[in-house]
């Protein structure tokens, strides 16, 4: 199906409010010819006085058409506001609906796609993708509508009153409309999609590069340990140089010939002169002098219309990015788990139009009540795995299912009710923590939530904060480490109480004092106060290999596939890969206690 312009496709956001903008066009054109009429007052009194030389006191109409002249300025200004006052009221309608529509569809898509787009871009999709369309909708097009009314009035004007002189005017209008071509033509669309890619880029790197700022700091790296942040930066310094040095010469022949206009005029004085200076000649040359620098203004005008015309459709074309994005299926056969097992059957996925599969034909199976954990390198599928059975993602091949039924025919509620995540790097709002933790079961009491927060082991962040647990995060200079926050995450989880827990690497970024209460919310969320006779279902991920030796069952991925799995003594008899991971593991751990103990570490 063919899409509609972008114009069509803002009035559709407008609603009745699409008639304000079409009448800012209407008062724009009033307001441009009426700016053009004090021009024609100022032609008469050079007529006047021209006349009454040299005896100027004849010249008695002056007075009056210098009135006059300002009244239609004035007049033309308060147009032009009302213009602008009517185009701001659509304007801002567009820009908002815009807003809430891409809100709407963002938090019904899955988990798995905002997270591929990362915070950073979609913010700059949400808000200056919105902007763009306010300033094209409330400026630009009442703008074009006068730009476009100003040449024909100026024809008029130009033609009228000597049309050699007209002419002549209007060879640099020629000039530089036909450079102005050049610069904004269909290669420069191209151009302008590639600068906001560079810019939707560096800001979705900047947004990862402050949040891994503590990372950085912990390991004593530099700027340089973030790669991709700066290749964002190197990437758009190179892409504005190379642009600004393509159109160093098209703008300096552009700026020449709408400001040339002169050079014409003089060159037309001389050249019509040549049989002696008549006052009608000289009046109409002083006048075309004094109205001539209208033609550059609007020229550039023009300029800069086209070039917002193509961020709008840009920025119409990365809205629709988002709004293509498809929710994942709900169906209507609203099944209900009956316990909380876990099924994957010859489940493939793939991300995007990535040839290799994140997962490839895995299957398994895991009890109610069983704590099992996934290991593996990184990039074997581990994560991936764990999104699938949230229902980030839905598989390309195969069928997941919790409690016997599969997991796209649970309504969302239940399935979000029946299972509970804590990720590495889990995130707080800007709330309090009350209202942070209460997000788990919006109906819980008060006193459920600070015995939430009690299981997790947050009862010394509370203490130390200014108004206890109604303190708001990342307010007035309160903001938590990474342990404390994924504390905070795990006291959401605990209210929650879900009968399915999914662990990601939730100790990763968690000083040693931090790890241990971690950990100890850790045991209290997964023991909780399950309403499944057999306990929670714990799915863990871990690079830490202590951490999982109590496990029911460890699945070792690798390359999207299940290498091996059995309880830990199982797959260290086997004397496999996961055997190979212990060892080196071991090895790791006491030549970290050695060098602790010789004062080598700080050395490493």
């Amino acid at each position: 199906m063919k899409k509609q312009s972008d114009l069509p496709r803002l009035m559709g956001y407008a609603g009745a409010h699409r008639y304000l903008t079409y009448l800012s066009w209407v008062l724009s054109v009033v307001s441009a010819l009426l700016a053009l009429v004090p021009f024609w007052y100022i032609w008469r009194i050079i007529h006047d006085v021209l006349e009454a030389a040299p005896d100027y006191s004849r010249a008695a109409n002056v007075t009056g058409c210098g009135w006059a002249a300002v009244g239609f300025a004035v007049l033309s200004v308060i147009v032009y506001i009302a213009a602008l006052l009517c185009s701001h009221l659509s304007a801002f309608r567009v820009a908002a609906n815009i807003r809430k529509e891409l809100m709407r569809h963002i938090a019904a898509l899955p988990l798995g796609v905002t997270e591929s787009y990362g915070s950073g871009k979609l913010r700059r999709i949400v808000n200056t993708s919105s902007t763009a369309t306010e300033t094209y909708l409330a400026h630009r097009l009442p703008d074009k509508a006068g730009a476009i009314a100003t040449p024909i009035g100026l024809l008029v004007l130009l033609l009228v009153f000597d049309w050699r002189l007209g002419l002549l005017s209007l060879v640099p209008v020629v000039l530089g409309f036909l450079i102005m071509m050049k610069m904004t033509g269909a290669g420069m669309q191209q151009k302008m999609s590639e600068y906001q890619n560079a810019l939707a880029d560096m800001s979705n790197e900047a947004v990862e590069y402050v949040r891994g700022i503590p990372v950085v700091k912990t390991f004593g790296q530099t700027i340089f340990s973030f790669k991709r942040f700066k290749a964002s930066i190197d990437n758009y310094e190179k892409w504005v140089i190379a642009y600004t040095k393509a159109l160093r010469l098209p703008m300096l022949f552009y700026t020449t010939a709408v400001n040339g206009v002169f050079a014409f005029l003089i060159a037309g004085g001389i050249l019509f002169t040549r049989d002696g200076v008549t006052n009608a000649l000289l009046l109409n040359l002083i006048f075309y002098i004094i109205i001539t620098p209208i033609i550059g203004t609007t020229l550039t005008k023009i300029m800069f219309m086209s070039e917002d015309a193509m961020i709008v459709r840009d920025a119409i074309s990365r809205i629709d990015e988002v709004l293509e994005e498809k929710p994942l299926s709900e169906s209507q056969a609203a099944h209900v788990p009956k316990d909380n097992s876990i099924s994957l059957e010859h489940v493939t996925f793939r991300y995007g139009t990535e040839k290799e599969a994140a997962l490839c034909d895995v299957s398994l199976k895991i009890e109610p009540g069983q704590t099992i954990a996934l290991v593996g390198p990184s990039g074997s599928g581990k994560t991936t795995l764990a999104n699938l059975v949230t229902r980030f993602f839905d598989p390309q091949k195969g069928r997941i299912f919790i409690g016997g039924a599969d997991i796209r025919d649970i309504p969302k509620e239940t399935l979000m009710n029946t299972v509970s995540f804590v990720f590495q790097n889990s995130r707080l709002i800007k709330a309090s923590i009350r209202e942070n933790v209460r997000m788990g079961r919006p109906s819980a009491s008060d006193e459920e939530i600070r015995k939430a927060l009690q299981d997790a082991q947050c009862m010394d962040i509370i203490e130390k904060l200014p108004r206890g647990i109604d303190t708001v995060v990342g307010a007035d200079g309160v903001y938590l480490s990474g342990g404390e926050q994924q504390r905070i995450a795990i006291a959401r989880a605990i209210l929650k109480n879900a009968t399915i827990l999914i662990l990601d690497e939730a100790t990763a970024f968690a000083d040693p004092d931090n790890e241990v209460r971690v950990g100890q919310a850790l045991s209290a969320l997964a023991r909780g106060a399950s309403e499944m006779p057999a306990g929670k279902t714990v799915i863990m991920i871990a690079h830490r290999l202590s951490s999982i030796t109590e496990a029911d069952c460890i699945y070792v991925m690798r390359d999207g596939e299940i290498a091996e799995s059995g309880t830990h003594r199982q797959l260290l008899e086997k004397g496999g890969m996961f055997s190979r991971m212990w060892n080196n593991y071991s090895q790791a751990a006491e030549w970290k206690i050695l060098s602790d103990a010789t004062g080598l570490e700080g050395n490493v």
